[in-house]
């Protein structure tokens, strides 16, 4: 056998392995975000909770987070669930430590030139309108355009985009993983003051 009937049969045998692990692998992606979907369709992490989380979530990140941290996301949950939400004083209220807190405030919504965006790198936000509406904006880190680098200090970089528009409000839960760049607080017509909670849930790497 000759030297280039022996070089082309080797090509051949490594593309047909590039291309058959590159659809294994975009297989089991599909079935990973599947399983996802199904998960959180479920409700089975709600643990009895009645609020709903909101249609923007990244439901694969959402299972990678609560399958490496169930015993924290499960103390979140529970705090979520005490009648007396709604009659919180302002102000941070703890819940594991380090690893998942709350802060409430009551204030004014923003205008929407004074509504920045933004994301975190160390803990995952979990906004709720308790009282009140506003809107909420939030669209994926690669389609934003960064103006003020990550600050390890404040766990936060700024930035410039476009992205899916929702109305905050009471029944429904937004949750923020560090791929998702957000707008929050933007003021609604008719809606001069809002109550809100941000529980910090620290991420999983």
């Amino acid at each position: 056998m000759s030297v280039k009937p022996v070089y082309r049969l080797l090509i051949a045998i490594i593309s047909f392995a590039t291309i058959t692990n590159s659809a294994i692998a975009q297989q089991n992606s599909s079935i990973n975000q599947a399983n996802a979907e199904n998960w959180l369709k479920s409700g089975k992490w709600k643990n009895g909770l009645k609020l709903q989380v909101s249609p923007s979530v990244n439901a694969a990140e959402f299972h990678k987070q609560y399958d490496a941290n169930k015993v924290v996301w499960d103390k979140v949950f529970l705090f979520l669930k005490q009648p007396n939400l709604d009659t919180l004083s302002p102000g941070k209220h703890p819940i594991d430590g380090d690893n998942a807190y709350a802060s409430i405030t009551e204030a004014p919504s923003k205008e929407p030139d004074k509504a920045g965006w933004e994301s975190h790198r160390k803990y995952i936000d979990l906004q709720y309108v308790i009282k009140g509406r506003e809107r909420i904006e939030v669209v994926n880190i690669d389609k934003a355009t960064v103006t003020k680098p990550y600050d390890e200090a404040k766990d936060g970089a700024a930035y410039t985009a476009e992205g899916a528009s929702y109305i905050a409000g009471p029944g429904t839960f937004f949750l923020f993983f560090p791929q998702d760049v957000h707008r929050p607080n933007i003021k609604l017509a008719g809606y001069e003051v809002v109550k809100k909670l941000v529980i910090k849930i620290k991420v999983v790497n």
